[in-house]
């Protein structure tokens, strides 16, 4: 028994000292790798070379405004002494990272979260390395970093998560954080201010690292924690002129999901706080929207309403031609304000011919303007606007009085006028100066369309048939976009008055689906479907778009009889507007009478009709439709009443050599 017990203890004791043996060895062994490692990547400094390494400055961008920001900084941080090579992420070889002394990058965030294509290989090969317990945690050890993040609070839980998300890695492979993530939020209207405040804190940090030759020593740098920065203090790093130094000369058009347009400089800006507020109360137009569309000739009724002139406007008081709702549905163009009540809308649309220079939000949280003072106002602007257009060739006197008294107004301007909580109230006022109202919603506020009073046409547009092109085409901010789509069709059937889908057709997105779009018909059950070619509105950091993706209206046409035929019967093409590159499709059943067409509107009938306060539907003001916009007539949707002016073109002739 005594011999088992000490065969016992001596096989315990072996046992331990293997364990302490093999232990010994793993920790040495580890200590010759990680030393290895850092001989390899971190090389001993050359004394008679410089010790100091350039930064690198990388932009991450879909749309290139973040390359912008980067630029910005750039000769912010060359102004300062303080030398660093700006990078694009396609183009860098992210195993370099470990190389590197000092990284700093401004990035936006895409869909879904998503970093944009281009530098998707630099964020997946940082994410896999993050995750990889062979890569080990000291791989940016040697590295100090800050990220700037450019995105919209209306996404939620994907604001700035790509800028989120590269700091998170970066730290965990080992990088030291020089200054808390950057955030810039397009809907406060304050990201050029932020960018420079955030930029010249961290000119302030690196200053500690800076030696004379330009380069970097990471050793003098000193960290600003997250409380040193998020104290809630404005300190003032800068004097009172724009960070870049050029006086607003680089004013371009603000994209409202990668916004980084020059504003008003800050001694304007003296009434409007950080969080977008105006006097305590927060303004849905921020300076900077204003000033952008201000550029492009919209006029700003109060806090967040618009009107602007429409060139089919102009061209009827010309009286060469007015646009295709004269021709679909008797409109005096000359004679119609476009405008809207909400700035404000839900989605950001890749074709969206307004640069996507309106705000976005997913509700109403803004100061509201009085509808009464909202239509006041956009007439008295429209009429000022009229009255430009005296002395052009072509407008006459009487076009001129007639196009002085508004009677359509078309709220489509930009933005989801239905957005606006007094929509009703609004459409009220114009009915009761006997003004008709064309209403386009993008389909993301079925409640809305519900509670919606009768109008004298209500549109919905219908981007895309499927729910992953609608997600491509319109990139909504809601995640339950789908079925507010399905539930707005369904609201649209509901209603007793002329209704309207609004196909635009893009080339390579949502040309082809033919069948997709014939099954939301028994959904919406529309009165008429407008099928009309993308307008192209020439480069634009918003748009990847091209020529391209413009169909001819031979495509058009082809796609809407098409279209028409797989109703059998329930629909037919009834009216083109050749100019417009635009179809209309109408319910045989409601607006085909004796072999012909009543798409068109007795106005005067539907303000009797509102002013009854009688229930009433869509076939009790009708009128007959012209020959000369009956689809296929030789006129081609032109009114033949207006004169033809054709443009010369003067294009420089092509080298046949």
């Amino acid at each position: 028994m005594r011999i088992f017990e000490a065969y016992n203890s001596h096989s315990a004791r072996l046992t331990l000292l293997a364990l302490l043996s093999a232990s010994t060895l793993y920790c040495f062994y580890k200590s010759l790798r990680l030393k290895r490692h850092a001989a390899l990547v971190f090389p001993a400094s050359n004394p008679n070379s410089s010790s100091c390494l350039r930064g690198k400055l990388f932009f991450v961008s879909q749309t290139g405004t973040s390359e912008i920001l980067a630029r910005r900084l750039l000769r912010l941080l060359t102004s300062s002494g303080i030398s660093f090579d700006l990078v694009h992420p396609k183009d860098y070889e992210p195993e370099d990272l470990s190389k590197e002394a000092l990284v700093l990058i401004v990035a936006s965030t895409w869909e879904d979260g998503n970093p944009p294509p281009d530098s998707g290989f630099f964020s997946n090969w940082l994410a896999e390395s993050a995750d990889d317990f062979r890569v080990g945690s000291m791989l940016l050890s040697r590295c100090k970093f800050a990220v700037f993040g450019v995105g919209s609070r209306s996404y939620g839980a994907t604001f700035n998560a790509v800028a989120r998300g590269f700091s998170e890695r970066m730290r965990k492979l080992g990088g030291l954080q020089v200054l808390p993530v950057g955030e810039g939020d397009v809907d406060a209207g304050d990201l050029d201010e932020v960018f420079d405040v955030w930029s010249w804190k961290l000119i302030s940090v690196l200053k500690g690292g800076c030696v004379e030759n330009g380069g970097f020593d990471g050793s003098k740098v000193v960290v600003e924690s997250d409380a040193e920065t998020n104290d809630g203090s404005e300190e003032d790093y800068g004097d009172d002129s724009d960070a870049d130094g050029e006086n607003g000369a680089e004013t371009t058009i603000v994209d409202l999901e990668d916004i980084a347009g020059k504003g008003p400089s800050r001694k304007t800006r003296t009434m409007t706080t950080s969080n977008g507020t105006i006097n305590g109360e927060k303004e849905m137009v921020t300076p900077v929207i204003r000033a952008s569309l201000e550029k492009q000739g919209y006029k700003i009724i109060g806090s967040h309403s618009g009107v602007k002139l429409c060139r089919w406007t102009k061209s009827q008081l010309r009286g060469r031609g007015g646009c295709y709702k004269h021709s679909f549905y008797g409109i005096e163009s000359h004679r119609c304000m476009e405008a809207t009540p909400s700035l404000a809308c839900a989605n950001k649309c890749v074709f969206c011919w307004r640069h996507h220079t309106n705000p976005v939000g997913k509700s109403w949280r803004w100061k509201m303007d009085d509808p009464i003072e909202i239509v006041n106002s956009a007439i008295d602007l429209h009429t000022k606007m009229i009255r430009q257009m005296k002395g052009v060739p072509g407008v006459n006197e009487e076009r001129l009085s007639e196009g002085l008294s508004p009677r359509h107004c078309a709220l489509s301007l930009v933005g989801e006028p239905i957005m606006y909580p007094e929509i009703n109230s609004l459409i009220d006022e114009l009915h009761q100066r006997r003004i008709s109202t064309f209403l386009v919603t993008n389909a993301q506020f079925p409640e809305k369309i519900k509670e919606l009073k009768p109008i004298t046409q209500l549109y919905v547009s219908v981007d895309a048939a499927t729910k992953d092109s609608l997600k491509a085409i319109d990139r909504p901010l809601f995640g339950d976009f789908w079925e507010r789509f399905l539930d707005s069709l369904k609201a649209l059937r509901e209603k007793q008055q002329r209704t309207v889908y609004r196909l635009t057709l893009v080339k390579g997105w949502n040309a082809e689906d033919i069948d997709a779009y014939f099954g939301l018909f028994s959904v919406g059950k529309p009165d008429f479907v407008e099928i009309k070619g993308v307008t192209y509105c020439g480069s634009s950091a918003t748009s990847k778009l091209t020529m391209e993706n413009v169909p001819w209206h031979s495509d058009v046409k082809a796609f809407s009889e098409a279209l028409a035929l797989k109703t059998k019967g329930e629909y037919e093409v009834a009216c083109e507007h050749v100019h417009s590159c635009c179809v209309l499709l109408a319910k045989t059943e409601k607006f085909k009478i004796d072999n012909q067409w009543f798409t068109w509107i007795d106005y005067e009938k539907f303000h009797d009709l509102v002013a009854s306060g009688r229930p009433f539907t869509s076939k009790d003001y009708m009128a007959a439709t012209p020959s000369w916009a009956v689809y296929g007539a030789e006129e081609g949707g032109f009114d033949p009443v207006q004169s033809r002016y054709r443009k010369e073109r003067r294009h420089r002739p092509k080298n046949t050599d």
